[in-house]
């Protein structure tokens, strides 16, 4: 469906008779990938929504059409500011890298060395069965995606004063769609009452917290790390089973009917018994993320904030795919969301937010689970 006969070559650059490339269109799901870049050796794309982002195929920028590019890029600076616009150029010549003909420019220029031509492929730049070396037919094009990461508009490479005059004339980015966008999540109150948070946060206070880090998919298994750039917090693990119970009861009789009737999913599963710390003096956050994007993790559907204190500031939970807004549920409210949402908690800046954070999902996942269980490292140190 996502495939044609290949448009006609850049000159000097002979096609084979029968290459087929693959053909995005507006509207269509931008392909997420994992790359090499300029500011990370291992640049999760999807991670970077919220904003346009531009694609720039431009093969190489050792020759006129290449350096063209760059020079058009340089000259329209202003437009990528990474709040607004972030651009990306897709490189698939190593000696670019080599010879340092292109360089990142933050806030908002960054490329990917895609010298196995896996993004260029994905974007239809390069045929299907392009060969990872050698020579490559190409078809040089910018890609505009939107903040949800869908397709906006393609441009040939030659036509960069029509995509810059284009760029200029987009709303910000949380009216992209015309209107301002709520984020599909429930936000809930009276999950827990007054004095379970209380108690909850006595917990903490009583025992502490031990920083927390994140699972990241390494050489085909789901591995902890940390990473302070990344995320900040601490987390005190419950082990009462009496508590537990009080937990998962608020939890069947409260939230998962609105799963039902909103997502008709039946939740039966309940994941993570943690009281949660993002304290002003540690610099607490989490940057954009995805909950469930390793083996590991897959079987996660939904993830649950409840907030147990007001008393700080800062600490909101946002989704930059649906605007600018966050939510900052009162004392044992709850946001509720798809585990597969962009989203991100803010720096605290002042006093603690102490959360509890569990992750709900039903049987079929529960068995997703056990089959992923051998591909965890440590088998079931399931984190995030």
């Amino acid at each position: 469906m996502n495939e044609r006969s290949a448009a006609q070559p850049l000159a000097g650059e002979a096609a084979r008779p029968s290459t087929t490339y693959r053909n995005l269109s507006p509207g269509d799901p931008a392909p997420w990938f994992q790359q090499a870049s300029t500011s990370n050796p291992r640049y999760v794309f999807d991670t970077a929504a919220g904003r346009y982002l531009v694609l720039c195929f431009f093969g190489s920028a050792g020759d006129a059409a290449g350096q063209e590019v760059i020079r058009a890029i340089a000259a329209n600076r202003r437009c990528f500011d990474d709040d607004r616009i972030s651009i990306f150029g897709v490189t698939v010549d190593p000696q670019d890298q080599m010879q340092g003909r292109v360089r990142e420019s933050m806030p908002g220029v960054r490329y990917f060395w895609d010298f196995d031509r896996r993004v260029s492929r994905l974007y239809g730049a390069v045929p299907l069965d392009a060969a990872e070396s050698g020579p490559v037919p190409l078809r040089r094009i910018w890609v505009v995606l939107d903040p949800t990461l869908r397709v906006m508009k393609l441009f040939a490479l030659s036509d960069h004063a029509a995509l810059f005059t284009f760029l200029s004339q987009l709303p910000r980015p949380d009216r992209f769609a015309g209107v301002e966008l709520q984020a599909p999540v429930l936000l809930l109150p009276q999950v827990l009452e007054p004095e379970l948070c209380r108690e909850l946060i006595d917990l903490y206070e009583a025992y502490g917290g031990r920083e927390s880090g994140f699972m990241r998919e390494i050489g085909g298994r789901t591995v902890g790390v940390q990473d302070s750039k990344h995320k900040v917090r601490k987390d005190y693990d419950i082990v009462y089973p009496e508590l537990i119970a009080r937990l998962q009861a608020r939890v069947q009789r409260r939230i998962v009917p609105e799963i039902l009737k909103v997502h008709q999913l039946r939740v039966t599963r309940m994941e993570r018994y943690i009281v949660s710390c993002y304290a002003a003096e540690d610099g607490g956050h989490f940057r954009a993320h995805r909950d469930n994007t390793t083996a590991g993790t897959a079987h996660r559907r939904f993830a649950v904030s409840i907030n147990l204190n007001a008393d700080f500031k800062g600490g909101e939970v946002n989704f930059p795919e649906y605007g600018s807004r966050s939510f900052k549920p009162p004392p044992g409210g709850a946001v509720v969301f798809s585990c597969s949402l962009l989203h991100a908690v803010s720096r605290v800046t002042s006093g603690r937010r102490y959360a509890f954070l569990p992750f709900l999902y039903d049987d079929a996942a529960a068995r997703l689970r056990e089959e992923n269980a051998a591909q965890v490292e440590g088998g079931s140190a399931y984190r995030a």
